[in-house]
């Protein structure tokens, strides 16, 4: 039963943002969905899906996580131009990023202050401030 409710939530999600469920953005959605808010790469989901039998390849996951993105399912935190984290929390919040051990957590927006932003001219508006704290080990 509990299943069930899960699958239908993924289908809600996806049909909420207009994109078709097919099976394997269902496959996914259920994999990014059913755990707690998380940070992924298309490499760890394309792992758990092969693992949860689901036949889709490492593109197909890049696409669908990219699709996902662009419909606000899921955020991606870029860390560097080859590496990117795909975040199922959608409420607003910061990351911070742990050099060391590779983890990234949440930061509540709260917690951020951001004191001064730059001008722009006049045709263009800031769409969101994403900020990624870097930290590491104490020596």
């Amino acid at each position: 039963m509990q299943k069930q409710r899960t699958y239908s939530k993924c289908l809600e999600k996806l049909n909420a943002v207009g994109l078709r469920p097919t099976k394997q953005r269902l496959g996914l959605a259920r994999l990014l969905f059913e755990r707690p808010f998380d940070h992924v790469t298309a490499e760890q989901l394309h792992k758990d899906a092969h693992d949860a039998r689901l036949k889709i390849s490492l593109a197909t996951v890049y696409n669908t996580l990219n699709q996902f993105s662009e419909a606000g399912l899921v955020r991606e935190v870029v860390l560097e131009s080859s590496h990117s984290y795909f975040c199922t929390n959608p409420t607003p919040h910061h990351h911070m990023y742990n050099e060391a051990t590779g983890e990234i957590t949440d930061i509540p927006v709260d917690q951020v202050e951001v004191s001064r932003l730059p001008d722009l001219p006049d045709q263009l508006s800031i769409a969101s401030v994403d900020v990624v704290i870097r930290v590491n080990q104490n020596a």
